[in-house]
């Protein structure tokens, strides 16, 4: 049912969640930079709330003064049926997504309409796959999680780095991030939450390895790797168990170029040891507060969702994602960069995803697949295009 062979819709894109912090730069993104035969509209739960973004937006680019606004509750299954049937792609960055995520993703599925997020959330991402991955296969709709920093340039990253290397050959490639951003109240409520839920997030990845089809004939891993001094990017490496290095993995296990034997590491690198070693007190003191409802919602209400870091720390804010890829006797070096990754950043890659899944020639998939299966090299060039690196830094 996607734009190419599915049924007329009014929209090509909705984005839901507009108003919130992250939600109002992608769609100043898209007012930015829609071709002008995009037909797209803004969705949320407050009316009042999405014609005041709808002024602002056309403060700047007049040709919004019309542009579509949706009603639509993330706690009303009604009102994300609507939405979903009324679109070939939904753009949504209302979360957390444990929270408030499923109807839509179930709406999405029964409809056929392509699904995008920005969830970094892995429980989220297994019962997803469990519960909705069939019927959106039956459909054709794609569902695509983790479309900003997480995990796009971790994902693309290593699906670049693969293609530097070597074709049939084991693959070993490892990812070094880091950045000087700021978070926002959305983002610490997420990482809060997915913390609280250790034993559900366990639960729920057994469940996923029961449904998942098992890899036969070749192998695709990403094991934690341990604390160490990495000589390729000079700074302490720190494993990052988070939702990208699964991401990455699920490109592995889909696509056969990234060869028989394929192993990926994520780490943080850090440049001094006793931030490395302050980075690990602060992640563990959190991770034990986190287990307590009332230490729990008293951090949460010390960065309300909605907030966020203001322009000008945001223009300041940096990332980069080093990449060491070897096999068949070569020895790559890669890099993706850009400016702040949590906001400005994820903005342009959520948009520029919901647009790439609206209007490029993809590959033929359905159901819950990453960015690297199911845009690949056409998301990778329109990210290039809108100013993020990636590039090839050594080989050998």
């Amino acid at each position: 049912m996607s734009r190419e062979n599915g049924a007329e819709r009014p929209y090509d894109i909705v984005l839901f969640g507009a108003t919130g912090f992250v939600g109002e730069l992608t769609a100043e993104y898209l007012a930015a930079h829609a071709p002008a035969d995009c037909r797209w509209a803004v969705a949320g739960r407050s009316r009042e709330k999405l014609e005041r973004l709808r002024e602002r937006l056309a403060a700047v680019h007049p040709g919004c003064a019309a542009l579509p606004l949706i009603q639509a509750d993330a706690n009303d299954p009604g009102t994300l049926r609507e939405l979903a049937e009324s679109t070939h792609v939904v753009a949504t960055t209302v979360g957390p997504y444990i929270w408030y995520g499923e109807a839509l993703v179930a709406a999405c599925a029964e409809a056929g309409t392509d699904y995008a997020d920005l969830t970094g959330e892995p429980e989220f991402t297994d019962l997803m796959y469990v519960r909705h991955d069939a019927r959106a296969r039956e459909t054709g709709a794609r569902i695509v999680h983790a479309c900003g920093f997480d995990s796009i340039p971790h994902d693309l990253g290593v699906y670049f780095t693969v293609q530097q290397l070597p074709r049939n050959v084991p693959l070993r490639v490892d990812g070094f991030v880091r950045s000087n951003a700021a978070f926002s109240g959305g983002t610490f409520a997420s990482a809060l939450t997915a913390m609280s839920r250790g034993r559900q997030m366990l639960r729920a990845a057994h469940d996923r390895r029961l449904h998942e089809p098992r890899l036969v004939g070749r192998r695709a891993g990403a094991p934690l790797g341990g604390p160490r001094f990495s000589r390729e990017t000079g700074a302490w490496a720190l494993p990052l168990p988070t939702l990208d290095p699964r991401i990455v993995a699920r490109s592995a296990a889909a696509l056969a170029r990234y060869g028989p034997d394929f192993r990926y590491r994520h780490y943080a690198a850090v440049k001094r040891l006793p931030m490395a070693l302050g980075g690990v007190a602060a992640l563990g003191a959190g991770y034990a507060l986190a287990q307590l409802p009332a230490a729990r919602q008293w951090l949460m209400n010390r960065y309300e969702p909605g907030d966020g870091p203001s322009p000008e720390r945001r223009a300041q804010s940096w990332f980069t994602v080093r990449f060491v890829g070897e096999g068949g006797g070569r020895r790559v070096f890669t890099e993706v960069a850009g400016g702040d990754p949590g906001y400005d950043e994820t903005a342009k890659m959520l948009a520029e995803s919901a647009l790439c899944l609206a209007f490029d020639a993809l590959p033929k998939t359905s159901g819950q697949v990453t960015t690297a299966v199911a845009m690949g090299d056409a998301l990778l060039e329109r990210l290039r295009a809108a100013g993020i690196t990636f590039r090839v830094a050594d080989s050998r």
